[in-house]
């Protein structure tokens, strides 16, 4: 089975079926990573770019350590010294990869859609590695592949996501996958950080985290996005008393439940740090699985065909 679109754009418009062939496909490059293997010839003489117009480490790192693993050339774009400061249209440097006989290429954008706009108009494969407030489909990925290697499956589990639902594409793209896969999925925010089309989703929408919370198999605490609050929240003190993850709070979830955070953690407002170190943490091993998914997206877009 191969993915049915030349590009992962989102997990909105993946399939079941499509998601599972990635996180078995992970699984098979986890294998990889486990063994401390740091090369092999899966993406030999395939050439990947990235072009990043938002800051990010965890992303774009995990994604040239993928490409470097599978012996791709991996060439990141600094978009700060390019054209781009020139005036150069996104199209127009799309078609300069194309041209330079670019396989794959990562983007992270501002506004949400650009990497659909490049994708139509560029021969390579593309990735969307976060845009705007739209999706961020390899860190839900990763997210739900980490719940799966935890649990054995997605079906049934009861996940809470707390915190910046507003601005959060990892919100959005993690609701599309998780019920896809048969999960359930419960919000919980402030009412100034949900927007009413998150009732739409198929998700459980709570303005209580303890009720969010209560008898689910996992809680993915979202960063708070304290540039782009401007008053939404009283104050991170008043945050965390409400939502923040404490040992207390996180009692209220089933037995065995585990933490998650996409990072980076502002320490003290989703989590205590207590919760942040404990063992029922996994949010080192959600990073390792980053890389899992990545060269795994990167494997199934090259497979076959012409560029």
């Amino acid at each position: 089975m191969q993915l049915k679109s030349k590009d992962v754009l989102g997990l909105l418009a993946l399939s079941k079926e499509e998601i599972e062939l990635i996180l078995n496909t992970a699984n098979e490059m986890k294998k990889i990573l486990v063994q401390g293997v740091k090369r092999v010839p899966h993406l030999l003489n395939k050439s990947v770019f990235t072009l990043f117009y938002e800051n990010s480490t965890r992303t774009r790192s995990s994604f040239e350590i993928a490409g470097k693993y599978l012996s791709a050339c991996f060439t990141n774009l600094p978009v700060s010294i390019s054209s781009v400061q020139k005036g150069e249209s996104l199209i127009d440097t799309g078609k300069t990869l194309d041209a330079l006989q670019a396989n794959v290429m990562v983007i992270r954008h501002q506004a949400a859609g650009a990497p659909n706009l490049l994708a139509d108009n560029v021969k390579a494969r593309v990735i969307n590695a976060g845009d705007g407030m739209n999706e961020h489909p390899t860190q839900a990925l990763l997210d739900i592949f980490t719940l799966r290697e935890k649990f054995g499956h997605i079906e049934g589990l009861k996940v809470a996501i707390v915190g910046d639902i507003k601005h959060s594409r990892v919100a959005r793209s993690n609701v599309w996958g998780l019920t896809k896969l048969g999960a359930q999925v419960n919000f919980a925010a402030p009412a100034t950080l949900i927007p009413p089309e998150f009732e739409r989703t198929g998700a459980k929408v709570c303005y209580n985290a303890d009720e969010a919370i209560k008898g689910v198999n996992a809680i993915m605490a979202l960063r708070m996005q304290l540039e782009r609050e401007n008053g939404m929240v009283a104050s991170v003190r008043e945050y965390h008393k409400y939502y923040g993850i404490d040992r207390k709070r996180l009692s209220g979830a089933a037995k065995g439940a585990i933490l998650m955070h996409p990072g980076p953690i502002n320490r003290g407002v989703e989590l205590s740090s207590e919760m942040a170190d404990s063992l029922e943490s996994v949010i080192e091993e959600q990073v390792l699985n980053g890389v899992a998914i990545r060269m795994a997206l990167l494997f199934l877009l090259t497979r076959g065909g012409k560029r």
